[in-house]
């Protein structure tokens, strides 16, 4: 079969079971493979390793199915891995979590895959060659296993064109979803757009964090600091900001650029019985309304900054370190004393020290001072596979200022 052989000394990588070949470690590729084929990866040596997927055009040259050199990748194996990760999550499906994310790529043994159940639909996204190889078999088998109305794809994702895919939209299976879903998540429900959203259509690597901030609130609520008002910065459709008002705080502003975002999130507050009198919907940059709020002499006992990704690859953490930094240093003036800073990074190529020393020097140059009581990360259905590192993205802190 099409093989793909090592270099010497590149092996090191595989052994401890991490998923990717660079294209600097491949001496040769023998065969006529297509993007997605399946090779036999071999060191030096001629020694076998496993099976991966082909990607010609990308630094990822392949990705590993398997380590297991006997196995047989084929819709079999395929529909084994599906099955596997639906199972692992059904427990945490119920009346009160409609939205979830089954498939999470090479945590899932199923690397560039991604999919999301928003109740009785899925949201697919299909990032590398492999998927794109198998994705009849996927999209039949998560028909099967994880029983809906209709599967939809959302491949139109930049990291696409590294792979020498087209970004793509459109129905792979039953019925168009609506151009609204509403999800329960705990006690707080969202109308979501599977079609049009940001990612797959939510955030839910965040639903552990709202959570959080919803109890956070609450326990606060009494308290020496209590948090009753809450910038929530990046809001997209308010989901930090229902939490809030759901733990007891009495008034949230809302702000980001995109205005139908902020029309969705003045749905969602109606949604959880929240009137427009309890929060405030802004359109506006965040970084330049942060500077409005510190001239203004506004405070806040509570804010929460969940920006994009502000670096798509290594070679752009310079500035995404110089943005994170920003936008806390702004926050930090704007915090009562007691107060609390709720702080996020989705960059893989900022790592947890990173973000923290990042927050840190923020912190210095706002004249504050902070301890941190929350490490973040995202949540449980988005599991972190213990040989790469690079499955876990989201961080955060809890930082309470004196």
């Amino acid at each position: 079969m099409n093989t793909l052989q090592l270099n010497k000394g590149r092996d090191s990588s595989l052994i401890r079971l991490h998923p990717w070949i660079f294209s600097g470690g491949v001496a040769s590729v023998s065969g006529s493979p297509a993007p997605g084929d399946t090779l036999k990866v071999v060191d030096a040596d001629g020694k076998a390793l496993g099976f991966a997927a082909y990607s010609p055009s990308s630094q990822i040259r392949a990705r590993m199915w398997t380590f297991d050199e006997a196995a047989t990748v084929d819709a079999a194996f395929i529909r084994a891995r599906v099955q596997r990760a639906v199972e692992r999550r059904a427990h945490l499906l119920g009346p009160t979590r409609t939205a979830i994310r089954l498939i999470y790529a090479e945590s899932d043994g199923l690397p560039g895959l991604i999919v999301d159940r928003y109740g009785d639909y899925l949201s697919c996204q299909f990032l590398s060659t492999g998927p794109v190889f198998w994705r009849d078999t996927i999209v039949a088998a998560l028909a099967e296993f994880s029983p809906c109305k209709g599967i939809y794809e959302r491949s139109d994702v930049a990291v696409r064109k590294y792979e020498g895919l087209p970004q793509q939209t459109g129905l792979l299976w039953g019925e168009e979803p609506p151009e609204s879903i509403e999800i329960t998540e705990q006690d707080r429900i969202f109308e979501i757009n599977i079609r049009t959203g940001h990612k797959t259509g939510y955030y839910l690597d965040q639903f552990d964090n709202r959570s959080l901030v919803q109890q956070y609130c609450r326990d606060r609520l009494n308290g020496p600091a209590p948090v009753r008002t809450v910038l929530n910065c990046f809001s997209y459709t308010g989901g930090f900001g229902v939490a809030a008002l759901k733990g007891g705080a009495e008034h949230v502003t809302n702000v980001d650029s995109s205005g139908p975002a902020l029309e969705i999130a003045a749905n969602n507050l109606a949604h959880n019985g929240f009137g427009p009198e309890q929060a405030d919907l802004v359109q506006a940059n965040v970084f330049d309304y942060l500077r409005e709020l510190k001239q203004e002499g506004r405070f806040f006992d509570l804010v929460v900054l969940d920006p994009p990704k502000f670096a798509e690859t290594k070679s752009q953490f310079l500035k995404a370190a110089r943005a994170y930094k920003d936008i806390a240093m702004q926050a930090a003036h704007l915090i009562n004393k007691g107060g609390t800073l709720v702080s996020f990074s989705c960059s893989g190529a900022i790592d947890p020290a990173l973000f923290q020393k990042i927050t840190a020097d923020a912190l210095l140059d706002a004249g504050r001072e902070g301890r941190i009581t929350h490490y973040l990360n995202q949540s449980q259905d988005h599991p972190v596979a213990l040989p790469f590192p690079e499955s876990l993205y989201l961080k955060g802190l809890v930082c309470v200022l004196d």
